[in-house]
């Protein structure tokens, strides 16, 4: 149907109301020394702020929510595994609170078929060596990490089906294998298994550009799209290999990586904006798993790995965009919401130390403090988890109260 067609029609008013703008108006006054002063305290929160003060009420609330978490599901995403990651963020020894993460995990259950740490197997076994290793079962550490490492088979073949995206294929493998060898001591994964992934990402990443003739070294499809966020994109699978730079050659991070971050820029949006996959023209999305907040992470770490200012200033731009159109209306979730869009901010806090993105992400962790119904555009499928549901504001409002150690769930090291 032709546009002009549509127009006249009774559907009109279901058109209009698709385009309006996907987040509410950004009414926090931005950062300056005299309104900061009751929000942040140097390096810290404030202690009379209203996170601050939040946060013992909302835990004991989240926790009689969470009773609600569908047990079947046991992934980092959606399932008990993320409620697991929260507990133990917020007692991350206590041998009580440890068995009972190690519960959530439900084990047993698992059959090492789904390889990402957020969404298969590969999570749960992860964190179930990281328990184990601090409840001092060293024997159950070994067999958790053999039965980790045993699914490596699919994920070296760069001839197997397993893609390579963060969320469900190889990147999502990597982040689990080095999760396990940072929270472990000495790391149990064998450098040769880590390399080995590294190489089928690498060599289906360069097929990949050469099939499709593009003006960079590296590139991946997945589901018939060249897609270019965190979750399924371009920007999360370089993310992943800069995080594990210590595997790679300088030769490789200044003729793979380096040149296929500088295609990625040549993509932005006038507004400042990422698109969603290649051909996209619709600038819409500024998520986490799609658009500015994921290219954030990718070119803060850059100018860490290559000292780049340039890398810098495209990251603080990125930030700009989220303050401006990051209180979503899909709701406060980690994957596609307010709470996921202020870990960006505590990203350019710990890179830059500049107290204005730790009042940003305070402001937005505000929002979610404030959370009511009219905030989102629809309920979440799974309201109870880490990356859809309450689990994930939850998680942001603990971790900020230590911001220059606040992690990105499942995804920053």
């Amino acid at each position: 149907m032709q546009l002009s067609t549509y127009k006249q029609s009774k559907n009109f008013t279901c058109f209009a109301m698709v385009t309006r703008p996907r987040h509410f108006d950004n009414t926090f006054i931005d950062y300056n020394a005299e309104v900061a002063r009751t929000v942040v305290s140097s390096y810290s929160l404030h202690s009379e702020s209203k996170i601050v003060c939040a946060v013992e009420p909302k835990w004991e609330k989240t926790l009689e929510r969470l009773q609600q978490i569908d047990n079947k599901d046991t992934s980092v995403y959606t399932g008990t595994s993320g409620i697991a990651l929260l507990k133990l963020l917020k007692n991350p020894h206590d041998v009580s609170n440890l068995e009972e993460a190690k519960r959530l995990l439900s084990l047993r259950k698992l059959k090492s078929r789904k390889h990402s740490f957020l969404c298969g197997d590969a999570g749960p076994l992860a964190i179930g060596a990281v328990i184990a290793y601090r409840l001092g079962k060293l024997e159950e550490v070994r067999e958790l990490v053999t039965k980790l490492t045993s699914m490596s088979d699919l994920a070296i073949n760069y001839k197997s089906d397993l893609p390579n995206e963060y969320l469900y294929g190889r990147a999502g493998y990597l982040f689990a294998l080095l999760y396990v060898n940072k929270n472990i001591e000495p790391p149990p994964i064998p450098g040769d298994v880590i390399r080995e992934v590294i190489d089928a990402i690498l060599i289906t990443g360069k097929n990949e550009s050469r099939i499709g003739k593009f003006k960079c070294p590296l590139m991946y499809q997945w589901h018939d799209s060249y897609y270019l966020g965190a979750a399924h994109g371009l920007s999360g699978i370089l993310y992943m290999l800069l995080q594990a730079r210590e595997y790679l050659t300088d030769i490789e991070l200044n003729t793979l990586i380096k040149p296929t971050i500088e295609y990625l820029v040549k993509l932005r949006y006038p507004s400042g904006n990422y698109p969603s996959s290649l051909g996209s023209e619709n600038d819409k999305y500024v998520q986490w798993c799609h658009g500015a907040p994921g290219f954030l992470y990718l070119f803060s770490l850059a100018y860490k790995v290559f000292k780049d200012p340039n890398y810098l200033q495209l990251a603080l731009k990125a930030g700009d965009v989220i303050w401006q159109r990051g209180l979503v209306r899909k709701g406060y979730s980690l994957c596609h919401g307010v709470s996921g869009n202020a870990y960006c901010f505590l990203e350019l806090f710990q890179t830059t130390q500049d107290v204005k993105h730790l009042y940003r992400a305070a402001r937005f962790a505000e929002w979610c403090v404030a959370y009511t119904k009219e905030h989102e555009e629809y309920t979440p499928d799974r309201p109870m988890s880490l990356f859809e549901g309450i689990a994930g504001p939850m998680y942001l409002l603990l971790d900020i109260q230590n911001p220059m150690e606040a992690k990105f769930p499942g995804y920053t090291l």
